[in-house]
């Protein structure tokens, strides 16, 4: 539902969003997130940009550099590679409320380089669930970046507590990649 939302947000035109539609300005964020059963949450985050998306996409798998560039994000390592299927194995910290807090997890992620996308799903770690999809994309005037992420902590994990928390990371991993893919974009 989420990412329906934001994908098909009204228009002045009555045509729904979609991931390179005009409404959202170049570097403005959009964010839908929605409540699900058992404590899951999933959130949709989209950034407009002037990047190539070839850029962009060079960043997001460039696994064993995602640290350098994402916030929040202590290590990643790629593990294997099955054509264009990987395995990667990331740790996150961050601090709220005066605690550190840190989460381990294994993803298989699946690169499909035609549709620009990037799904991912956890084989292991210290959720429930940690799915979902990057998608990248060119439109007439501009490129996109889109992240679909459903999320379930495990029991006593206080998730309602790093809601907002959960929002503002996932705004800024998308400012990082953006970031980077300039930087990229700047030394070629």
């Amino acid at each position: 539902m989420v990412l329906a939302q934001l994908l098909a947000t009204d228009r002045p035109s009555g045509e729904p969003l979609t991931p390179g539609s005009a409404t959202c300005s170049l570097d403005t964020i959009q964010q839908q997130m929605e409540r699900l059963p058992l404590g899951a949450r999933r959130l949709a985050v989209q950034l407009r940009m002037t990047l190539d998306p070839e850029w962009i996409w060079s960043v997001l798998t460039d696994y064993e550099n995602l640290d350098r560039f994402i916030p929040n994000l202590a290590s990643s390592r790629q593990l294997w590679r099955r054509s264009n299927r990987v395995a990667v194995e990331q740790v996150g910290t961050q601090q709220f409320c005066g605690l550190r807090f840190s989460a381990r997890v294994k993803l298989e992620l699946e690169e499909d380089v035609e549709q620009g996308r990037l799904n991912f799903r956890m084989l292991e770690g210290d959720f429930r669930c940690f799915e979902g999809a990057w998608v990248v994309g060119r439109d007439a005037t501009s490129s996109w970046l889109l992240y679909d992420l459903t999320v379930q902590g495990k029991p006593g994990m206080p998730i309602g507590l790093i809601e907002q928390r959960l929002k503002d990371d996932l705004a800024n991993n998308l400012r990082g990649v953006q970031q980077e893919a300039m930087r990229r974009a700047e030394l070629a």
